[in-house]
This record gives C-alpha cells, sequence and structure tokens, in this order.
C-alpha cells in the first residue's frame, strides 16, 4: 500500500514537472500512440491534449526525421532502431497550417529488462529567436543602407571626387583620414566606407576623441582590467577590442592627448593593445578610419600633434567640401531631408517655395549639412500646408541680420559686460596645480580647449606632468612634445 501511494506521489510530480515546462513535451507508447501532450506542447502546435491524445506524431507533420520527408510515423523513422534522434533544427506544422521552427529531440525508454516502454519527445519554440534574430538582421540592414554611398546626396564635381574616393577606400584596407568642417558628413562617409568593404559583416565602432578626458578616453579605448584604479570593479574589454573584425572610427582625432597618441601609434604599428592595469598584449584585427575639422598639418606644425602618427593616419586622405562651395546640391538635399521628414511626421509636404530656395541657396551654411537639416526639422514644425514657405524657415537663416542684432541686444540687457584677461603663464600654474594637473578641468574653467591648453604649455616651456617641475622654478625643457 506505502509503495503504492509513493508511485502515485511519483506520478503526480512528475506531472506537475512536464506541466510547468516551457518547451514541448509528449510521450509515446511503443506503437507510437500519443499518451501524454502537456501545455506547452499545446500552444506550440495548436493541439490540444484531447486533441493529440490516441493520435501519432504524424500530426505534428514534422519536417525532418533522419532525413525522411514525414510525416512518417515511428515504424519508418528509425527512433526504435537508434534508440534516439539528434538534437536538430526543424519544423512542423501548426494546426493553424503555419510553418512553426523548432528544435526537437527525441528518446527511447525502456524498462529494467530493456524492453521498450515508450517513447518521451521535447520540442523547443524557435518563434521568438527567430524573430529577435530576424530584427536584429533588419537593423544590421537598415544600418547598412542609412551608411549607403546613395544617402550622400549630391552631384556636384566635388561630391564625385568623394564619391570615387569611397570606392577606392572600401577596396583597400589602408587607414583613412576624414577632414571635412563640422556637419559635413564625415561619419556618414566613415559608415558608407565601411558597409562597402569587406568587413562590413564585422562592427563599426564610433569613438568620439572629445568627448572625454585623457584617463576616461584611455580605458573607453583599450579597456582595463578590475583594480586598474578606482571604481574598476570588474573586467571591461575597450572599443579597439569590440571591433575586432570590423572598423574604428576615431571622430575628433585632433583632440587626442600626447599621452594617447602614442598609445594609438603602437596600435597601429602593432595592431595590438595592452588593457589598462595589465601588461598582456592582445592582438586586433581592425580597420582605422579617423576625423577631424580641424587642419592636423597645422597641429603637427605647431607641435601639438606627432607628425609620425599624423602620416600614419594620413595613408589615404578625403577631404569633404563646405556646403557653401556645392551649393547646386541644396536642391536635391532639400527635397531628401523633405521625404526624411514626412515620414518621420506622417506630414505630406511635397516641396519647398522659390522664395523659401532662394533664401537657403543664398545662406552661408557655417554649419553645413548639418545646419540645413535643422533648417528643414525648423520649417516642418511651422508649415501647415503642402509647401515650405520663407515664413516657416528659422529667423536666423531667412533674416540674419536682425536675428544677430537681437541676440547682441538681448545679451547687453541679460548680461553685464565683462572684461577677460589676458592668461598669464603664473595664473596657468596656479589652477594646474589647483586642479591637480588635470589639463581638461583647466581648460574647462578657462572655457578653452584642450588644445589651447597644450600651445600655452607648449609657448611657455611648461612640462606636461607635475612631476617634471622643481619646487623653486619650471624647467625651460625646450624638448618637451606635449
Amino acid at each position: 500500500m506505502q509503495n503504492q501511494t509513493h508511485e502515485i506521489w511519483n506520478l503526480r510530480f512528475l506531472n506537475q514537472i512536464m506541466n510547468s515546462m516551457a518547451d514541448g513535451v509528449f510521450t509515446m507508447d511503443d506503437k507510437g500512440i500519443i499518451t501524454s501532450w502537456n501545455p506547452s506542447m499545446e500552444r506550440i502546435s495548436g493541439y490540444s491534449a484531447a486533441e493529440a491524445l490516441g493520435k501519432t506524431c504524424e500530426i505534428l507533420g514534422c519536417s525532418r526525421c533522419f532525413g525522411k520527408e514525414c510525416p512518417n510515423g515511428i515504424l519508418s523513422c528509425g527512433i526504435l532502431e537508434r534508440g534516439t534522434s539528434e538534437t536538430k533544427e526543424c519544423q512542423i506544422l501548426h494546426k493553424s497550417g503555419q510553418d512553426i521552427a523548432i528544435i526537437k529531440n527525441a528518446s527511447v525508454v525502456r524498462d529494467e529488462n530493456n524492453a521498450i516502454i515508450g517513447i518521451v519527445e521535447t520540442v523547443t519554440d524557435l518563434t521568438e529567436l527567430k524573430k529577435t534574430k530576424h530584427k536584429a538582421e533588419q537593423a544590421t540592414l537598415r544600418l547598412g543602407e542609412i551608411h549607403q554611398m546613395a544617402n550622400i546626396i549630391g552631384k556636384s564635381h566635388e561630391m564625385q571626387k568623394v564619391y570615387t574616393a569611397i570606392k577606392a577606400a572600401a577596396a583597400s584596407g589602408a587607414t583613412i583620414l576624414i577632414q571635412g568642417d563640422s556637419g559635413t558628413g564625415k561619419e556618414l562617409v566613415a559608415g558608407a566606407i565601411h558597409y562597402q568593404s569587406d568587413r562590413k559583416d564585422g562592427p563599426l565602432v564610433t569613438v568620439n576623441c572629445s568627448a572625454l578626458s585623457e584617463s576616461l578616453l584611455e580605458s573607453e579605448l583599450f579597456g582595463h582590467v578590475k583594480g586598474a584604479y578606482t571604481g574598476a570593479v570588474s573586467n571591461r574589454i575597450g572599443r579597439f577590442e569590440e571591433a575586432d573584425g570590423g572598423t574604428i572610427f576615431l571622430d575628433e582625432i585632433g583632440e587626442l592627448s600626447p599621452y594617447i597618441q602614442v598609445k594609438l601609434l603602437r596600435v597601429l604599428q602593432e595592431r595590438e593593445i595592452e588593457r589598462v592595469g595589465e601588461s598582456k598584449k592582445r592582438k586586433i584585427d581592425i580597420r582605422v578610419i579617423a576625423a577631424t575639422h580641424q587642419d592636423l598639418y597645422q597641429l603637427v606644425t605647431d607641435g601639438i600633434f606627432r607628425e609620425d602618427l599624423y602620416y600614419r593616419l594620413k595613408v589615404f586622405p578625403i577631404q569633404l567640401p563646405r556646403l557653401q562651395s556645392r551649393k547646386e546640391d541644396i536642391p536635391l538635399l532639400i527635397d531628401h531631408f523633405i521625404d526624411i521628414m514626412n515620414g518621420k511626421t506622417g506630414k505630406q509636404i511635397e516641396g519647398i517655395s522659390n522664395s523659401a530656395l532662394r533664401i537657403l541657396m543664398d545662406c552661408p551654411w557655417k554649419g553645413n549639412v548639418r545646419e540645413l537639416v535643422n533648417a528643414i526639422e525648423h520649417a516642418f514644425v511651422l508649415c501647415n500646408g503642402k509647401q515650405i514657405n520663407a515664413s516657416d524657415l528659422p529667423v536666423e537663416i531667412r533674416n540674419p541680420e536682425r536675428y544677430i542684432s537681437d541676440i547682441r541686444q538681448s545679451s547687453e540687457i541679460t548680461q553685464r559686460p565683462r572684461r577677460r584677461n589676458k592668461l598669464t603663464k603664473e595664473q596657468l600654474m596656479s589652477l594646474l596645480n589647483q586642479c591637480d594637473w588635470n589639463k581638461s578641468e583647466v581648460g574647462r574653467q578657462l572655457n578653452l580647449s584642450h588644445t589651447s591648453i597644450w600651445q600655452y604649455m607648449k609657448k611657455w616651456d611648461i612640462p606636461l606632468k607635475r612631476e617634471l617641475t622643481s619646487k623653486a622654478e619650471y624647467p625651460n625643457n625646450n624638448n618637451v612634445n606635449p
């Protein structure tokens, strides 16, 4: 009696396990008749337990059973002879008629005398996984489409030269230096090069070199090991390692400090990195594309940027033209951005009036294509008709003289005039000491860029690190190369 109670309890426990499983599970006897069918099988197949019990596995219409077309039944599929089936991806036919992607596995169950008493099969639904994979593939495809050359708009002679350069760069593995003013589309060109190269299936990793301080940028680029510095609570791979097998795009390369310049030079020469806090060398397979809006050669002449690094980066240079020098492309760009904004906003704006177009053609476009995009977005907010009119454009574009006058008047009313004192060596040294020699913090307090701080330090022969200074005077070291 006790054994019978124990068996009943075990059976209930087994049923609870089957009913709680996310995977589909069903059992068959030695004739292939379904004897149990858990709730997940009902969800995956569409057949209720009442519909499945007493039927054979042919109800599933499995697309693959040991290489044979199903339905065949267990007598011909080979499970009884083999004792188990390999775990495999296949499809079953849902009750509604649609194919369901699954992973299927089957095993024969034997008693203590090695006699077959049944078969148990598990079915894993891959529908959600397939959807997720499809979404990821579509996202990658859309990203690639965004960076196609077809989305770099322009038919001018200047842009034709850019297209030719992109094609040549994509066909090679050379390091690329993209130069051009802010808003000319340097990141878009970098993406076009990557997605047309043989590295297109690898990652494209973008790093803005001006957004982080020297220590944070070092960790961001090279990664760090646990305990490398305060706050490094775990190992972290850097962006160079993330880009392995693909491309890394280093934007605003002219903002790199001398220390990071040396480390980048080693990456370009050796194609290997060391994480912060460890001495282990790690090989990486990357393609480097750098960009800057600054005159990098002038930075070399001024001693701010390393000459050897400059020539390592400038293997294949691409110069992007300003929008002002290719005004014949402005109507094409306007039509392109109107199409994009129609899709984003749901509006049906058909074009732009002649008066508005004339204003846009006459604009100097100091912000280049990015400024034009902002102007169209501004116009979409105000436009209620089928055409963008002059009154829909930003005031600084349609009436720049009035805009500047209003800004000046507002500034005079709300702010007291301040006279900016000329920075002295003593003031700079004082701030460097106050900020623990953090040149980024000094720059923020003086409202100057990293580059300007380095220029002043070079001008006054101030060494880059505190430990190089003496207590009495600061050495006049002409060999310092900031």
